[in-house]
């Protein structure tokens, strides 16, 4: 079983918006000669890291409800400019929007059992252009 991440999304409002922002990184990663992954840089790495990246993702909280996943492709450590120790979760650049729920606040990461994890909503959940309130409404009264 994949192990997986859970992630703060801070600044975005909604899926759409994770969207555009990781289109952007993706776009940037293509142009500096790379595949065109999603990139998130982290303070602290993964010590699991060979679970995470057999078949795991990481898990998007925006705005204290568990919305989105990625799939993790690399997690890579490296030094910054100012000689700190910092983190590269490289990410498949679709954004899957999930029947997540409630999360309450914390910092950096958290791990997330595959048995836990929420499922995609996929051709039978919600309509692609679904607003995230209104997602996040029918999810606390148990429709989705």
């Amino acid at each position: 079983m994949p192990l997986h991440l859970v992630k703060l999304c801070v600044g975005a409002t909604d899926v759409a918006d994770l969207r555009a922002w990781m289109a952007e990184r993706a776009t940037t990663d293509r142009k500096a000669g790379g595949p065109g992954l999603g990139v998130h840089v982290t303070r602290m790495a993964p010590k699991r890291a060979a679970e995470l990246l057999d078949g795991g993702s990481l898990y998007w909280v925006i705005r204290g409800f568990v919305s989105a996943r990625q799939r993790l492709v690399a997690i890579e450590t490296f030094v910054d400019g100012e000689g700190i120790g910092r983190c590269r979760l490289k990410l498949d650049p679709e954004v899957v929007v999930v029947a997540g729920g409630p999360c309450r606040p914390f910092q950096g990461w958290r791990y997330l059992a595959a048995s836990s994890a929420p499922a995609d909503l996929g051709a039978g959940g919600v309509p692609e252009g679904m607003p995230d309130d209104m997602r996040r409404a029918l999810a606390a009264l148990a429709l989705i």
